[in-house]
């Protein structure tokens, strides 16, 4: 059967041509939006270097970093005197300085984004209920909402904490309940102008139920947010980690974490200053990067970014 049996008009080759030049001209224009985003690129390089490293840490470390030798204890990195056995020399109790800080990478990304995929799960969900309904729901997840901006986080980590035990675990869970509140607040505000849209109003009318509507329409039109939100968001909950790890209620020894290496320091702070200089420096690099990739990522894909890029 052929198409002028079915009388389908062939389509022309100038029209193929034309596809063909439109999708040219659509590719050139996001290479070119790539490389106005010179920043985010950048980050997102880096930031994928680190993430491979922290994937790579057990093969990528020159010794063990939980293993210490009291005789090689406080050595200088190489550039000060030291040896290329140690190259970024060892802590107070002779545990390579480096290996220590691979480890650690891991770690802190672990914490990091274990965290946050917690938090965006939470808060999303609960945006979208507090969007898309009206009433006593929004009102109550509303006033949650305000409740947990309003608490001190300190506070809230002291307790639960002191409730639950130290560990890894329960630093995840602290920082997830502080970090899903902005999910909510902006993923409600965007659902509520969502809802009054003509797809919605059609979806109600043909019969399709709350829950599908959310999922199926509300979701997908908020995916850019959540993602700009979580790729920001890791670099902050990095530094929440290192701050409790500071303090000596977050990740616990032996196992390495960027912010307890830098509590572990504070005590050498004056005459071995690279012993808090290099976990401070991974830290600083790791949510610089990660920061550039986040405002990369939201310039690309925010439809009132592209055209002025």
């Amino acid at each position: 059967m052929t198409n002028s049996s079915l009388n389908v008009p062939a389509i022309k080759p100038e029209t193929l041509a034309l596809f063909g030049t439109v999708r040219a001209s659509e590719r050139r224009k996001f290479f070119r939006r790539l490389w106005h985003l010179k920043g985010g690129l950048a980050g997102t390089i880096v930031t994928l270097l680190i993430i491979l490293i922290g994937v790579l840490a057990p093969w990528l470390t020159p010794h063990d970093p939980l293993t210490g030798y009291m005789l090689d204890r406080l050595k200088p990195p190489l550039f000060l005197g030291g040896t290329t056995q140690y190259l970024l020399g060892t802590d107070q109790l002779g545990r390579d300085v480096l290996s220590r800080l691979i480890l650690g990478t891991r770690v802190s990304l672990e914490a990091g984004m274990s965290s946050t995929i917690i938090a965006a799960i939470v808060g999303v969900a609960l945006g979208l209920l507090a969007g898309y309904f009206s009433g006593a729901i929004d009102w109550l997840i509303s006033s949650l909402v305000n409740v947990m901006l309003a608490f001190p986080f300190v506070l809230l980590a002291l307790a639960v904490i002191a409730a639950l035990g130290p560990n890894f675990r329960n630093l995840v869970i602290v920082m997830a309940l502080t970090a899903w509140p902005i999910y909510t607040r902006v993923i409600r505000s965007q659902i509520r102008t969502i809802r009054e849209q003509e797809f919605v109003t059609a979806a109600r009318v043909i019969g399709a139920n709350h829950f599908r509507i959310m999922l199926r329409h509300g979701l997908p039109n908020v995916v850019n947010g959540i993602i700009v939100i979580a790729s920001l968001q890791v670099a902050q909950l990095i530094i929440l980690e290192s701050f409790l790890s500071f303090l000596g209620v977050g990740v616990q020894p032996p196992t390495p974490s960027w912010g307890n290496m830098l509590g572990n320091s504070r005590t050498y702070m004056f005459d071995r200053w690279w012993l808090a200089a290099f976990p401070g420096i991974a830290i600083f690099v790791t949510t610089l990067a990660i920061n550039l990739m986040g405002d990369g990522l939201r310039d690309l894909i925010d439809p009132h970014s592209r055209n002025t890029i």
